[in-house]
């Protein structure tokens, strides 16, 4: 059984063949998957994936590369959480990667997103790039802790690894650590313990290898754990059941619902 815990089906490179990506995954013997909202736009998009198919679940959030959308409110990330298949909020976070301006605005989103976890009892997906210390910052200012979550498609450093694990987060791995040239991440996904890991997909992004520089699927989180086990040295089962137990646990979704 394998999880991928970060995939965007509502993206038109896979919103158009939803069925067949779902087909893939069952395949792969992947069993679920988290839809993640970048948007509050779209997050109707993702709230009807995750109503349509059992085993397909869904976050509510705006990502910090979206800095033209109207301010977003602690009570309506609120009131939209409120539903059985929203099992998160985010993704939320900063990135100073590709806005070079004043990005207080980004620090107050994200302080908002922390606040309603914390109020809704949800977990936090987080992303951060070019950007961690002030992430890890207002993690601890907010008390973000309180709500726990995940450090999704990880690239950092091992000290902020070991920083969001003190906060009380999760690592998420993506396709990048199957990347030959991600040394530094590979000696962090080395390190990460397996009761603290996720992996996921970013879908349809950071496909990995052997399909790095095509479309992502969900169904290719396989090739994540895979990556992960051979750093490791350890069968594929084992990163399998962790990152799946892992998910299951964070996202209190029960195992066996589909």
């Amino acid at each position: 059984m394998l999880v991928d815990s970060h995939c965007h089906l509502n993206f038109p490179e896979l919103a158009a063949k939803v069925d067949d990506a779902l087909a893939l995954m069952r395949e792969n013997q992947v069993t679920h998957a988290l839809c993640v909202s970048v948007t509050l736009e779209e997050f109707p998009q993702v709230r009807a994936l995750a109503e349509r198919y059992p085993h397909v679940y869904g976050s509510v959030g705006v990502h910090p590369d979206y800095p033209d959308v109207p301010v977003v409110k602690e009570e309506e990330l609120i009131a939209l959480a409120n539903h059985p298949k929203i099992v998160a909020i985010g993704e939320t976070g900063l990135d100073y990667y590709r806005i070079k301006d004043d990005c207080e605005w980004q620090r107050e989103r994200f302080r908002t997103h922390i606040r309603a976890a914390r109020e809704c009892g949800k977990p936090l997906v987080i992303h951060t790039r070019s950007a961690a210390d002030d992430t890890l910052a207002i993690m601890a200012e907010e008390r973000a802790g309180e709500s726990g979550g995940v450090m999704h498609c990880f690239t950092e450093t091992w000290d902020v690894a070991s920083a969001a694990m003190d906060l009380g987060f999760h690592i998420s791995f993506s396709g990048i650590v199957s990347f030959k040239n991600a040394t530094a991440l590979h000696d962090v996904a080395k390190r990460v313990p397996l009761e603290r890991m996720l992996i996921e997909t970013d879908s349809p992004y950071l496909a990995p290898v052997p399909f790095r520089g095509k479309t992502n699927e969900p169904a290719y989180v396989v090739h994540v754990a895979e990556a992960i086990a051979k750093l490791r040295g350890i069968d594929v089962a084992e990163v399998a059941r962790a990152t799946s137990a892992n998910f299951f646990r964070l996202f209190r979704i029960a195992p066996d619902a589909t």
